[in-house]
């Protein structure tokens, strides 16, 4: 299954600490003050020593390499290197990574603004899990049913769920008790111009450290530890790893990303979460008449990498699954995109020509595409859909949902997880209140005493929770359900591995997805909610599949309590 977009941010380069820091490729080598930094991708077929011959020759020098997918990063201090190396026939091309000294302003829609009054309605939830104390908070896990589905399985703890993000704050004591500090690794050095200053001398943040919130958010869902504190995840049982993809202002660059991936598959991680898309590029492109020549090679270099580390971590046998994304469109009819690139050069219209464009990793190969629904199971305003791309929905948030009743545009209508403490105390209220969310103190403001949530021990150990929404939301739930599955079904595999084939996963996950009819009229409006038109979308497809739902909206007890079938369809 193939699949389409975003939720954080994705370049097409990174520091060369990327690699070193995490043990892929060769050491850097110091690069001359003057030169510039590149990634390389080979064609198809082509050893690596042929494509490093064909860099060398190009004016490059190799400081790190992923031989696996034929990726290489390079510095060269030529001006025309670039050219010389898309020239070569055993290279695809060159993308250079570009400063742009500023720090994105970014339209996360994780992050909407919504009322904020103390003594506002706290949102939909009403019963639910209540293992712990803010459960009762989360009409997600009783919407896909995880709360009956953990009385049979609540996760195997060699079930190892990588959360490819901004990184996982694993002082949260949600967190603490199921992040697996051995695999863990991060992947993306801090970059200053849209990261702002190095926290550390090297620039790689620590492991066990979160930055940008996002990713933190990701891993409570999928596996908050059911422990009496705070709240649970869908499956409270596995093991948590931090794959640090992601910069800590959104962005997700392509080294990174493929680095992650292929750690991921040589190091048997069973399920993967991706709740981005590759930036710089919402839609990558072979030939976009739109793009310069120089651009297109960048986007076929991303397309071939990307491409080629799916499908190496499947091969290995980790299970892919991915955010669809925030853009309110159908995949298989795309719009133009007016967003791209936006890291290194100002965005233009890109006309987009759905046979030769992706927006990478979800329409990538082997990945399994999440659609949002919100509380009443209604299609989120902002969530991407389409039968082209679509996989299953999960709970993902909808803060308009419930337009006419007193839980309409509150935050309890989005997810609420676990999120790091520094985060908040940098977040401010709101756009027009600059005051932070959280104090110096660790006291929340009372303007957000309906958004965010503080726990603590008889310690004194504390861990604060927020809502957020998008497709990044619904993505790990479902990542949640497919490590649910192999908890269940896995088996033992060489002397000391476990683990189930991703193909069985992906057709449990489908054939247990509780299914859900188009909505009618099929054409979807959201004008009480206060949307355009460009926010129609027209559903498409039956009740066993369609382009809001896909097969379903996930189902966690159905797919711990229904037997396994082998080769059976959705």
């Amino acid at each position: 299954m193939v699949s389409k977009r975003f939720t954080a941010r994705t370049v097409a380069t990174a520091a060369v600490l990327a690699l070193t820091a995490t043990g892929l490729g060769v050491p850097a080598n110091a690069a001359p003050s003057n030169s510039r930094t590149f990634t390389v991708v080979a064609e198809d077929g082509v050893a690596a020593d042929t494509a490093v011959a064909a860099i060398r020759a190009a004016g490059g020098t190799v400081v790190s390499r992923s031989d696996e997918v034929g990726m290489f990063q390079v510095s060269s201090d030529r001006a025309d290197f670039a050219a010389r190396a898309t020239a070569a026939p055993t290279l695809i091309g060159a993308a250079e990574q570009k400063a742009i000294g500023r720090k994105p302003k970014l339209d996360r829609v994780e992050q909407e603004h919504l009322p904020a009054a103390a003594g506002a309605p706290a949102g939909a939830a009403k019963k639910g899990a209540k293992l712990d104390p803010l459960d009762d908070k989360l009409w997600g896990l009783e919407m896909i049913r995880a709360d009956k589905a953990r009385k049979i399985e609540p996760g195997d703890r060699r079930v190892t769920v990588g959360v490819l993000d901004t990184g996982v704050d694993a002082s949260n004591p949600d967190i603490a008790p199921n992040f697996n500090w051995s695999l863990s690794r991060n992947f993306a050095p801090d970059l200053t111009d849209v990261d702002g200053p190095c926290e550390v001398p090297s620039c790689l943040d620590p492991v066990g450290t979160d930055d940008g919130g996002h990713g933190t958010h990701v891993a409570g869902t999928i596996g908050a530890a059911a422990n009496g504190f705070g709240l649970s995840g869908v499956a409270p049982n596995v093991s948590l790893v931090e794959l640090k993809g992601g910069q800590d202002s959104g962005y997700f660059f392509l080294d990174p990303v493929v680095n992650a991936l292929v750690y991921a598959g040589r190091s048997g991680i069973d399920v993967v979460n991706m709740s981005f898309y590759v930036d710089p590029w919402l839609y990558n492109c072979t030939a976009n008449p739109a793009d310069s020549p120089e651009d297109q090679a960048e986007q076929r270099a991303i397309i071939k990498a990307m491409k080629r580390a799916l499908v190496f971590a499947h091969n290995k046998g980790v299970t892919l699954v991915g955010a669809l994304g925030n853009n309110n469109e159908d995949l298989g009819a795309p719009r133009t995109d007016v967003t791209s690139p936006d890291y290194g050069a100002d965005p233009y219209d890109r006309p987009i020509d759905n046979e030769s464009c992706w927006d990478l990793p979800t329409e990538g190969p082997h990945v399994i595409g999440v659609s949002s629904v919100g509380p009443s199971g209604k299609k989120s305003d902002f969530s991407n859909y389409g039968t082209e791309q679509i996989s299953v929905a999960a709970p993902g948030g909808f803060a308009r949902d419930g337009f006419g009743t007193p839980t309409y545009n509150t935050p309890g209508n989005r997810i609420l997880s676990s999120y790091p403490l520094k985060v908040l105390q940098e977040e401010p209220i709101s756009v027009t209140i600059p005051d932070p969310k959280v104090d110096a103190d660790g006291n929340i403001d009372p303007r957000v005493a309906t958004s965010v949530f503080k726990q603590c021990k008889a310690n004194g150990e504390c861990g604060y929770y927020t809502y957020l929404q998008g497709t990044s939301m619904a993505s790990p739930h479902a990542a949640g359900v497919a490590a649910l599955i192999v908890s269940r079904y896995g088996k033992a595999q060489g002397r000391t591995g476990f683990g189930m084939s991703p193909d069985l996963v992906e057709q449990h996950l489908y054939r247990t997805a509780a299914e859900h009819a188009c909505p009618e009229p099929r054409l979807q409006q959201y004008r009480n909610e206060g949307r355009d038109e460009t926010y129609d979308a027209y559903c498409a497809g039956g009740v066993n599949f369609n382009g809001f739902y896909g097969y379903g909206i996930v189902d966690a007890y159905a797919a711990v309590k229904t037997p396994l079938k082998p080769n059976a369809r959705p």
